[in-house]
């Protein structure tokens, strides 16, 4: 297996866009069953920006600094938030940010439709892991089945028109804070 050689840039621009997630998550408006925050914002601009690999370990870092117990999730952090019904969106960062920078880093054009296109794969990858751990979390670990159309409108629908909008900043400002980064 070959080494992966990360370069100081390559650390600092991670390390950068694991504290910008880590803001984003304390940028929040409440809403019923998870809060609307900007980390959906962050993890999209991390694997467009610096492609898959970095954008995955950016979120990945973001990921362990929590479960190591440093606050940086919506309601703090710790080993137990694992449990969290919410936890899965987590774990959808690191995998979203991962295809969002595939799809970027493989495009001859870097359009804005292809970076929407990489962005919403980004958000429907953060929306699969998180309703499904938030379906498993609550009916087998906290006993307490969620019908279907609870969970569309609870983990789904409320949230989603924002992290569109935010997938639609982002391709927006791609572009401009690619050349930034050169």
């Amino acid at each position: 297996m070959a080494k992966v050689k990360l370069t100081p840039r390559d650390m600092a621009l991670s390390a950068l866009f694991t504290a910008l997630i880590a803001v984003g998550a304390y940028i929040r408006i409440p809403l019923p069953s998870a809060p609307f925050t900007l980390q959906v914002m962050f993890t999209t601009l991390a694997g467009l920006l610096l492609g898959s690999r970095l954008g995955m370990i950016s979120t990945g870092m973001y990921m362990i600094l929590g479960v190591c117990g440093l606050p940086v999730f919506t309601t703090g952090g710790g080993l137990s938030y694992i449990f969290q019904p919410t936890f899965g969106y987590i774990i959808g960062f690191i995998f979203g940010a991962a295809l969002a920078g595939f799809i970027a880093e493989r495009s001859k054009t870097k359009s804005f439709k292809v970076l929407l296109l990489a962005s919403l794969a980004n958000l429907a990858v953060i929306y699969t892991f998180g309703v499904t751990y938030y379906y498993f979390i609550t009916t087998y670990y906290l006993n307490s089945p969620v019908a279907a159309s609870v969970l569309l409108v609870q983990c789904v629908l409320i949230t989603i028109p924002g992290d569109i909008l935010c997938c639609v900043v982002d391709a927006l400002l791609v572009g401009r804070l690619r050349k930034a980064l050169k």
